[in-house]
């Protein structure tokens, strides 16, 4: 990271050039790691994939991979600054597999010269203790509401490269959103990654709208295939709330580019806000979102880029386009989930339905995420933030799902509705009848079995029309349940109900308010 006065804030990774005469992660290789989609769905064939990036700055012969007691033999000329190399591993038997990955491989001088070859482990991340591959080959489709559409609703494709996050393209997230069990995904780029180039992190590119654009081509192309998962170009934006801070805002197939480069950490601390929340909801008709409102963050992130969170007032609910929803769940349920779910309900009771929204913000990420620790020390590694492991799933109409696919407007009228749920694992939904609403949970051997609870909330309006202060807990859901369950309850008085379930092993999902 450079620190000289004048110079632009820098990240460290290990292939980046310091300024600095030193840097513990420096290494002249290209970055090599093994990954592969978290779990795979019948009949889809276990896949990894071997990425490599910047081997156009260092160029690299991929030998073979060793993949537990099996040999692959590659003989990969890596050259390019982004490859995704393709494993196919054959039927692997339903269950939890761990995968221990070793790749030998050689750099290749200008004059054609090879280096000895060197074994890496999963990875070639200096100081970073490999980790297997964990994969989970299911023995059933995952639970899913019949006439609902599953996808992810944050992530970052290669768009979003930059010194310290690489992404994927997007025809890999495809193929993993196929493999995990998804029927749309909505890519969402920075928007300040796409005013700089790939080529080169700190410098402008000519039009941000080019950018933007080819991301649009690239995912017109997919779509063209038959019984793959609709991918849509959209955008992580980072927009200015009422305080004057940067927060993100995911918008959904916006039709043009957004521009905010607030917090895009290129200029120091010349860090306003492009534009501030309503002028960008002016700005498009796609459906917009509150990205990981409440994360709590320190203070040297609050300095330098300027971040803050979301209150009430940013949500724009008195003009005509506002946010639909909120994406408090992002990958994993942390103390950012929390508060983001608490100032959810806390709308929900002055009467504001919007969307409860789950997404995992992985940059390429389909097993686990690698990222910096201390910039030219460390680097981490976890599970929090991987590709679709946190869904979103919406009601569509069942017209508009042809041939296990969906049309780009049909996702955008399914979050004009107020009918979904947000799962890492088990499927609850409920369906309104003349004077009750039941709430359905299913749940497979997969994903634990039975559940351990499943509770239904409603806010009670008082003959005047004034809600409750809290919600109550609905004396119906206080049962064992089993994987299978049905629980109706009358409507009332209460002016909405909604429910939230957790499965013997720790998975959870909750729905959308059911307004009566």
């Amino acid at each position: 990271m450079s620190i000289i006065p004048g110079e632009k804030l820098h990240y460290a990774e290990t292939h980046f050039k310091f300024k600095l005469p030193w840097s513990l992660l420096y290494r002249p290789w290209p970055e090599i790691l093994v990954d592969a989609p978290f779990q795979f769905v019948p009949g889809v064939e276990p896949t990894l994939w071997i990425v490599v990036r910047d081997a156009h700055r260092f160029p690299t012969l991929i030998e073979k991979a060793e993949i537990n007691d099996k040999t692959f033999e590659l003989q990969i000329q890596a050259k390019e600054q982004f490859e995704f190399h393709p494993i196919k591993l054959g039927k692997l038997e339903a269950g939890v597999h761990e995968l221990d990955c070793k790749i030998y491989a050689k750099r290749i001088s200008e004059n054609g010269e090879r280096t000895a070859t060197k074994i890496f482990s999963r990875w070639n991340y200096p100081g970073l203790k490999p980790k297997p591959l964990k994969i989970q080959v299911l023995a059933e489709e995952p639970p899913k509401a019949p006439g609902f559409v599953a996808g992810e609703m944050h992530c970052h494709t290669h768009y979003s490269a930059d010194h310290v996050e690489h992404g994927a393209t997007p025809k890999v997230l495809q193929q993993a959103a196929k493999a995990v069990g998804l029927d749309f995904v909505s890519c969402t780029d920075h928007a300040y990654d796409f005013a700089y180039t790939t080529e080169d992190y700190t410098k402008e590119a000519s039009t941000p709208l080019t950018r933007f654009d080819a991301l649009r081509e690239e995912v017109r192309e997919l779509n063209q295939a038959a019984d793959m998962p609709l991918m849509i170009a959209g955008e992580e934006v980072s927009a200015g709330n009422s305080k004057g801070e940067n927060v993100h805002m995911t918008v959904l197939g916006p039709k043009g580019y957004l521009p905010g480069l607030g917090d895009c950490g290129r200029n120091w601390l010349d860090n306003k806000p492009t534009f501030k929340i309503p002028k960008l909801l002016e700005m498009t008709e796609a459906h917009c979102f509150a990205a990981h409102p409440m994360q709590p963050m320190g203070y040297l992130e609050k300095f330098i880029f300027r971040r803050g969170y979301w209150s009430h007032k940013d949500l724009n609910l008195d003009a005509s386009h506002k946010i639909r929803g909120i994406q408090f769940w992002n990958g994993i349920r942390d103390e950012g989930f929390k508060l983001g779910r608490e100032w959810w309900i806390e709308e929900l009771g002055k009467g504001n339905y919007l969307l409860p929204i789950g997404g995992n913000d992985a940059h390429g990420d389909l097993n686990d995420t690698t990222a910096v620790s201390t910039p030219l020390f460390s680097l981490k590694h976890s599970r929090d933030h991987v590709f679709g492991k946190v869904r979103t799933v919406i009601k569509i109409d069942e017209k508009d799902v042809i041939a296990r696919s969906v049309r780009d407007d049909a996702i955008q009228e399914a979050f004009a509705g107020d009918n979904c749920y947000i799962t890492d694992g088990p499927a609850l939904w409920w369906e309104r009848g003349e004077k009750t609403v039941t709430f359905h949970a299913r749940n497979t051997q997969d994903f634990g079995g039975a559940f351990r609870y499943i509770r239904i909330y409603g806010r009670k309006r008082s003959a005047g029309g004034k809600l409750a202060k809290a919600e109550s807990v609905c004396i119906e859901s206080l049962v064992l349940p089993p994987a299978c369950t049905d629980i109706t309850v009358n409507k009332d008085d209460f002016a909405y109900l909604r429910a939230e379930c957790e499965t013997a092993t720790g998975k959870f999902a909750m729905t959308s308010a059911a307004i009566l």
